[in-house]
C-alpha cells in the first residue's frame, strides 16, 4: 500500500509525536541530487522508482483532500437543494394567496365600478405602484366597509410576505449553484489526480512494480513493530491506571470506616461512564469488522463502499451516534485524548489538513478505508509514519 506521507515543520508536535519530516525530506532530497548527477543522459528524463513512489503518494494524498472537500460540498448542496425547494413552494403557496386577495379586491372594484363610480377606489388600489403609498394618501379606509378593509389587509400582508419570500428563494438558488460549481470542481480534481497517479504506476516495469511491494512490505513491518511498542506502553498505563484506582477505592474505605460514610459516588460514577462508552464502542467496532473487504470508493458512505470518513461515520452511527461526514468536522465531534489513552472505537486522525480517519481497535492497530485501489481493513496506526498521526478523538 502507498502512503500518504506530507512534510511538517521541524520540531511539530502532535499527539506527543515529534516529527522529524525536514531532516527527512533533506536526506532525501540529497539523495535526489546524487541519483540525477550520476544518472547517465539516456535516463535523465525517467524519474526513479522512488521519486514515482512519492509522486504516487502525493497525488493519492491530494485526492484524499479533495475527497473531503467534494463530500463537504456535496453535504452542503444536498442541504442548499432542501431549503430551496421549500422556499419555492411557499412562494408558490403565497402567490396563491396573493391571487386570492387580488380577485376578492377586484370583485370590489368591479361592485363598484357598477354603481357608476368613475374610477373606483378598490381599482385605483390595485392599480397603483405602491399600493401602501395609495392608501397612506387617501382616505381610502374611511370609505370601504369592514369587510373591504379587511380585503386589503390581507392583500398588503401576503404581498410584502411573498415579495420577502421571492427574495430569499432567489439567493437560495445562487448560493446552491455555487455549491454545486465548488462540487463539480471538488469531483474533477479527485479524478485528475486518480488518474495521474495510475498512469504513473502503468509505466513501472515488473521489476520496479517488484521493488515497490519490497518497499511497502518493510513499511507495514516497521508499522507493526511501532504499534506493538504503542500497545505494550498502553498496557502498562492501564496497569497503572487500575493500581492507582484500586489504591484510591482502598483508602476511600478506610476513611469510610473512621467516619462511618460509605460515599463512593465519584469512582462510580467514572465507573459508570467508561462502561456506557466501552458499550458503544464495541457496537461501532462490530459494524466496522462487518465492512472489512468492501472496496474504498472515494465518496461511498455504503453500504457496498467507502471513503475514510463515510466508514467511521457509518459505524458510530450504528452505535447510536450522529457524528458529521466529513474529517474536518468529524475531529471537533468529541473529546481529544492523547495517544497513550487511546482506547477502542476512538478516531484516529492522520495528516495537518486532517483528511484521513480511522477507528482504533486498540493495541497500536485500527480499521479504516486506506485510498482508492484498496479495501477496508485493519492496519497499524503506524501505516504511513508516526509523524502523519494528527490527534485522537473519543466521539461519545
Amino acid at each position: 500500500m502507498a502512503s500518504h506521507r506530507k512534510s511538517r515543520p521541524a520540531g511539530t508536535r502532535v499527539a506527543g509525536i515529534r516529527t522529524p519530516a525536514l531532516a527527512t525530506a533533506a536526506l532525501t532530497s540529497v539523495a535526489l541530487l546524487s541519483q540525477t548527477a550520476n544518472a547517465s543522459p539516456s535516463t535523465d528524463d525517467k524519474p526513479s522508482l522512488e521519486e514515482v513512489e512519492k509522486k504516487v503518494d502525493d497525488l493519492y494524498r491530494q485526492a484524499e483532500t479533495a475527497t473531503e472537500k467534494y463530500n463537504a460540498a456535496k453535504e452542503k448542496t444536498a442541504k442548499q437543494r432542501k431549503q430551496a425547494d421549500a422556499l419555492l413552494d411557499d412562494v408558490a403557496k403565497r402567490t396563491q394567496k396573493l391571487n386570492d386577495a387580488r380577485e376578492e379586491l377586484g370583485s370590489f372594484a368591479a361592485a363598484q365600478y357598477r354603481t357608476g363610480a368613475s374610477a373606483p377606489d378598490t381599482a385605483t388600489f390595485l392599480l397603483a405602484d405602491s399600493p401602501q403609498d395609495y392608501f397612506d394618501q387617501t382616505q381610502l379606509m374611511s370609505r370601504m366597509t369592514g369587510r373591504q378593509k379587511e380585503a386589503v389587509d390581507d392583500y398588503i400582508t401576503q404581498q410584502s410576505a411573498t415579495m420577502k419570500k421571492r427574495k430569499e428563494a432567489t439567493e437560495s438558488l445562487q448560493t446552491l449553484n455555487e455549491s454545486q460549481t465548488d462540487l463539480k470542481t471538488a469531483k474533477s480534481t479527485v479524478q485528475k489526480k486518480l488518474a495521474d497517479a495510475r498512469e504513473l504506476l502503468s509505466q513501472l516495469t515488473a521489476e520496479e512494480k517488484a521493488r515497490l511491494a519490497e518497499i511497502e512490505r518493510k513499511r507495514q513491518e516497521e508499522a507493526a513493530r511501532k504499534a506493538a511498542e504503542l500497545a505494550e506502553q498502553q498496557a502498562a498505563e492501564e496497569q497503572r491506571r487500575e493500581e492507582a484506582a484500586a489504591e484510591a477505592a482502598q483508602q476511600q474505605e478506610s476513611t469510610s470506616s473512621d467516619s462511618g460514610s460509605t460515599s463512593t459516588g465519584s469512582t462510580e460514577s467514572e465507573s459508570t461512564a467508561d462502561s456506557t462508552y466501552a458499550t458503544k464502542a464495541e457496537k461501532a467496532l462490530a459494524f466496522s469488522r462487518a465492512q472489512i473487504g468492501k472496496p474504498y470508493v472515494w465518496g461511498a458512505t455504503g453500504p457496498d463502499s467507502y471513503d475514510c470518513s463515510g466508514l467511521t461515520q457509518a459505524a458510530w452511527k450504528a452505535a447510536g451516534v450522529d457524528i458529521p461526514r466529513v474529517t474536518y468536522d468529524q475531529v471537533n465531534a468529541g473529546t481529544t485524548v492523547s495517544l497513550a489513552n487511546a482506547q477502542p472505537g476512538d478516531l484516529i486522525f492522520f495528516y495537518d489538513d486532517v483528511t484521513h480517519v480511522g477507528i482504533y481497535i486498540g493495541n497500536g492497530m485500527m480499521i479504516h478505508a486506506p485510498k482508492p485501489g484498496t479495501y477496508v481493513r485493519e492496519e497499524s496506526i503506524y501505516y504511513d509514519g508516526e509523524g502523519s498521526i494528527h490527534s485522537v478523538v473519543r466521539p461519545a
